[in-house]
């Protein structure tokens, strides 16, 4: 699909595509707008791989179709963009809008979404050409938006996980933001709570109280006792026959503790080698003697000064194993790389107690039923606001030192 857009104060004109695969956009040409980005899961290849590795397709529910600006023939802005006919994979949780548009008599879906799938990371936004008006070029991408879902029938158009400082550009377009949190540790500005800077992890320790600083260390002793070496493998230290374990450790918890969310293949964990395997960062854990055959792993995702953990999985229950490989292990390496911000994945209860403050971040909404879209408009501040205060809540609970460190953290 191909429609010319006229802008009066650019010539020639621009033309916006329509695409049912990320092969159809040329990579260097799309990476020349993502790989600047602080995100890596907008890069062609984490988004291609996502399509051709099986993991993402209709009969998923994830229907590929982005959208693309171009200047002559010259790709100059890009969005990912899927037709979703649920709402599972997305970690925004809009089930009660799914539900109050089927009490109302109003077709909740499809719906457009723009977000990676099944990537629950801050991060999502157009990508702009270096030198175009941005502005401008999201105003012909807002406007085509809003025809493909009219014309389409779609009920709605949602960005997910958007970048902050993206968030009030979309904003000007009439888009309303959902407030939500996650737990992240540091932040992308470098202020590791409040300006400290650690340079080892007992002096990260230093910020809990007592008590959970005990049991740190007690959680990281347990781990030992058990005969297991941990080991962080970075980029071209990871031997090719370890990605099918990636498969297996992320399957086994699935099955575990989240049954029907197996979203990703074992094509796709396979293709991550070798194209995309400087962006990745495993902490693998083996009986002591025997590392060729791991028991535990986490699968995380770096670029830059920020580190994602993504998966992780065991073969047997090893006490505080989880922790070890998804919190302690990836912090100590962090804070070993000048790594400044740590997100961790989706959920929680964990996390808080071990140094993951609740923050903010932000869906943006815009729905074409009008009035689903009164009320969105109607009570999203008072969403908000109990949100926030959630947030408050939870990061005045935390276990740290309050004499060693004393910050509050601004979530709004």
């Amino acid at each position: 699909m191909m429609d010319k857009i006229f802008n009066k104060k650019k010539t020639p004109p621009y033309t916006i595509r329509w695409h049912q695969h990320m092969a159809e956009i040329p990579q260097s040409a799309w990476d020349e707008m993502a790989i600047p980005l602080a995100t890596p899961f907008l890069e062609w290849e984490w988004l291609n791989n996502l399509e051709t590795s099986g993991s993402v397709k209709p009969l998923t529910g994830w229907q590929p179709c982005h959208l693309t600006v171009w200047h002559d023939n010259k790709l100059v802005a890009g969005a990912p963009l899927y037709i979703k006919g649920h709402s599972y994979g997305e970690f925004v949780f809009d089930h009660q809008w799914a539900d109050l548009a089927y009490r109302l008599g109003i077709q909740y879906y499809p719906k457009l979404l723009g977000m990676t799938p099944f990537t629950p990371a801050v991060g999502y936004r157009f990508l702009v050409a270096s030198g175009e008006n941005e502005e401008e070029i999201t105003e012909m991408m807002v406007g085509a938006i809003d025809h493909f879902c009219v014309k389409n029938r779609l009920s709605g158009c949602n960005f997910l996980f958007v970048d902050p400082q993206w968030k009030s550009m979309i904003g000007k377009f009439g888009f309303e933001p959902w407030m939500h949190h996650g737990y992240i540790w540091g932040d992308p500005d470098g202020n590791c709570y409040a300006g400290r800077n650690f340079t080892t992890f007992d002096d990260y320790l230093k910020i809990f109280n007592s008590n959970q600083r005990k049991n740190i260390k007690r959680e990281r002793k347990l781990v030992q006792k058990a005969g297991l070496v941990t080991k962080n493998l970075v980029g071209k230290e990871i031997p090719h026959y370890l990605y099918p374990y990636i498969y297996q450790f992320y399957s086994s918890t699935c099955n575990k503790f989240y049954w029907g969310s197996k979203y990703l293949t074992k094509k796709f964990f396979e293709q991550l080698y070798p194209s995309y395997s400087h962006r990745l960062m495993l902490v693998v854990a083996f009986e002591e003697g025997n590392e060729n055959h791991p028991v535990g792993m986490s699968f995380c995702v770096r670029k830059g000064d920020n580190l994602y953990g993504r998966y992780w999985g065991s073969l047997e229950e090893y006490d505080c194993l989880h922790f070890e490989t998804c919190y302690y292990k990836p912090i100590e390496w962090a804070i070993s790389q000048g790594i400044k911000m740590y997100d961790p994945g989706a959920g929680g209860s964990h996390k808080r107690r071990r140094g993951f403050p609740a923050t903010a971040n932000y869906s943006m909404h815009r729905f074409y039923n009008q009035r689903m879209s009164s009320i969105l408009k109607h009570y999203i501040d008072e969403i908000n606001f109990a949100q926030q205060e959630e947030i408050d809540a939870i990061n005045n609970d935390l276990p740290f030192n309050k004499k060693e460190v004393n910050f509050s953290l601004d979530t709004k």
